[in-house]
């Protein structure tokens, strides 16, 4: 068996998010750092109806609704931007990408296996929504969740 096992702190092999701006070609990405509790969605809908001859409700599988949802401990150039280039990730920052509604392309790297082979890459294009930071006397730090609303399918290489 090959876990998935996400390295904390391996520099090469740990759990990483890239964001970078769909209609910007050349636009290399920003890395997210300080990820926590990262999940990747993949409902499908479900259409059901009922038939006067069967006893039970009849399904099936409709289009899939798809987002990654995660929290970030927030760093500020990533947060609100360097503002250096309106077009790329790294300019507009977490927060500009989402007031913005900037469409971005995402590459989450699931982290290595146990096995120390190359691990799996999901890919796709959505949008940044789902900011909410807090702060905390127990939590010293800005904490915000984050979620990308996935426009379209998933890809894994």
């Amino acid at each position: 068996m090959a876990y998935i096992y996400p390295a904390p702190g391996v520099a090469g092999v740990e759990l990483t998010l890239t964001l970078s701006v769909n209609s910007n070609g050349s636009d290399t990405g920003q890395a997210i750092p300080a990820l926590q509790d990262v999940t990747v969605n993949a409902a499908n809908d479900i259409f059901t109806w009922t038939q006067l001859d069967e006893t039970a409700k009849k399904q099936i599988a409709t289009t899939s609704t798809n987002s990654l949802a995660m929290n970030i401990v927030l760093d500020q150039t990533t947060f609100f931007g360097t503002g250096a280039a309106t077009d790329t990730a790294a300019g507009l920052g977490i927060f500009g990408l989402s007031t913005n509604k900037t469409k971005v392309d995402f590459d989450l790297y699931l982290g290595d296996t146990d096995d120390g082979s190359t691990g799996k890459t999901i890919s796709g294009t959505g949008y940044v929504t789902g900011l909410a930071p807090t702060v905390s006397a127990d939590s010293p730090v800005w904490v915000s969740p984050i979620t990308i609303t996935v426009d379209g399918e998933y890809t894994v290489a």
